[in-house]
């Protein structure tokens, strides 16, 4: 009788230690934007604008204004660089200086936010405007409230984990995308935020393999296929896996559109690159979208 007992205590210890680990389970809540970014949808923006907005009279990359008056005309996605400055604030600038961008001198990481707000961004003609050094919180918190979505490259020198921090602490998991270039990149922002939606590098099938190795799940994958035309092939099995194609015609295609005609970017679209990311924006978006 005694053993009878010994033995149903146990199993009601084991059966409790089984439902408690159950209960511990918690599910993650994906962001929105892994449901949206399906090669097996359509209504998706697809046009990604480089660095913000560049070649813009008036309007200069990585600009809060840029983006505005870009949006105001497409139905577009941003790519953005985050930098950090000498007191640890995250903000938008794709060099290592602010020479080339800004009315100042001198590298983001030396100067604090404090120093950097003395200056004014110029154009990419030269052409100083209002516009000043927008911190990456308040760029996040425009688009959350206007449904704008951004593809987020991070510079070198900040931590991935700092940006998806801001991302969080924001409530912008539904209109951020983290950009990786290497499966390294891809596995650690995949560990720290399995509910983000990442732009990987897959601009060929070994690259692409290398992904699945990592167990990446493709639905959290966007595949950046590169700056040059991939062959078909590729687009295909990428799209058999569900994933959203974005070809980078930033730079050499775009110059060939610019000199041999607009229709060329409704052709790259027909190959299978889903979304363009481009700096001629209007143009491209024209070409496919009408």
């Amino acid at each position: 009788m005694k053993k009878n007992l010994l033995i149903l205590i146990v199993l009601a210890f084991i059966s409790c230690k089984n439902t408690s680990k159950k209960e511990t389970i918690v599910e993650v809540e994906v962001s929105q934007l892994i449901n949206l970014f399906k090669a097996s949808r359509t209504d998706y923006p697809n046009i990604s604008v480089h660095r913000g907005g560049k070649g813009l009279l008036n309007y200069p990359e990585n600009c809060l204004e840029s983006i505005k008056f870009i949006n105001d005309s497409i139905s577009a996605i941003y790519e953005i660089d985050v930098a950090q400055t000498k007191d640890e604030q995250l903000v938008l600038m794709h060099d290592n200086a602010i020479d080339r961008t800004s009315t100042g001198t001198g590298k983001v990481s030396d100067l604090t936010y404090n120093e950097l707000k003395q200056f004014n961004l110029v154009d990419d003609f030269g052409n100083k405007t209002p516009f000043k050094i927008p911190l990456f919180s308040e760029v996040l918190d425009w688009c959350k409230k206007n449904n704008v979505i951004l593809t987020v490259d991070i510079k070198r020198s900040v931590k991935q984990q700092d940006v998806i921090e801001v991302i969080k602490r924001k409530n912008a998991e539904d209109i951020s995308i983290i950009i990786t270039y290497n499966v390294e990149q891809a596995k650690t922002a995949y560990q720290l935020a399995p509910e983000l939606l990442l732009s990987v590098s897959a601009r060929n099938n070994e690259e692409f393999n290398r992904l699945l190795d990592a167990k990446i799940p493709t639905k959290n994958m966007l595949a950046f296929t590169g700056t040059r035309l991939s062959d078909a092939s590729l687009f295909n099995r990428l799209h058999d896996n569900n994933i959203v194609c974005m070809l980078g015609t930033l730079g050499n295609l775009d110059k060939s559109a610019a000199a041999k005609g607009d229709d060329l970017y409704k052709k790259w679209k027909q190959l299978g690159a889903d979304v363009l990311a481009t700096d001629r924006p209007f143009a491209a978006y024209k070409a496919i979208n009408n």
